[in-house]
């Protein structure tokens, strides 16, 4: 098998011969073996459960070919395509932001949080739908918070890989947001206004480098 990614949870492979792709959740030492077992175990348990429950909807996410509970490793669909990150442009945003807000908003009224919405884990495959990948910090919650903090991540991710083009993106997607949570919108939406709120007062509270000394 082929390494793709080392993370601060998992390491990645790929087994092209029958295109999937390994996740497997690393033991870590400076956690008791008993309880690292079982955060792995339940991590990945929610992962699969999570996935599952996308694919019901219908939303593009790797399809799950097998799990093993005592290594903690999800075996799952390999997709082929280009990372959003490396397509996405002032050309086509529209399109791909769109399909990316139309996704997150059946995920939020469906009660599931990413977790880590960044264009890094968005693959436009070879049918040029949106994938997403990387389930590992996802939860099921009906928390407004939840939500708008999953918003507040992926308009953060934005800013940081495509700053030029980031508030558009943002636009697009929060206007097909809308239509795909129309009972749920207006809430999470008056909530991120509030984690926004929450993150510019901090920098606003931060001491002066000078005065703190």
């Amino acid at each position: 098998m082929k390494l793709l990614s080392i993370g601060a949870e998992a390491t990645v492979y790929a087994n092209d011969k029958i295109k999937a792709v390994v996740k497997q959740r690393q033991p870590k030492g400076y956690r008791a073996k008993e309880l690292d077992d079982r955060l792995r175990l339940s991590r990945m348990r929610r992962e699969v459960k999570v996935i599952e429950a996308l694919q019901q909807l219908e939303i593009p996410v790797p399809k799950l070919i097998g799990s093993d509970e005592k290594t903690a490793a999800i075996t799952m669909q390999l997709i082929e395509g280009r990372k959003a990150r490396d397509v996405l442009s002032g050309d086509n945003y529209r399109g791909i932001c769109s399909e990316i807000g139309k996704s997150i908003g059946l995920m939020h009224k469906n009660n599931m949080i990413h977790g880590d919405l960044t264009t890094s884990n968005m693959i436009i495959g070879n049918n040029k739908r949106v994938h997403f990948i990387d389930f590992g910090l996802s939860l099921f919650s009906n928390k407004d918070e939840d939500k708008a903090v999953d918003l507040h991540l992926f308009r953060q991710a934005l800013n940081s890989s495509h700053s030029r083009i980031a508030e558009k993106c943002f636009d697009a997607a929060i206007a097909a947001y809308k239509k795909a949570n129309s009972s749920g919108w207006k809430a999470v939406l008056n909530r991120l206004e509030r984690v926004k709120g929450r993150g510019r007062n901090k920098g606003k509270n931060k001491p002066d480098r000078a005065e703190s000394r």
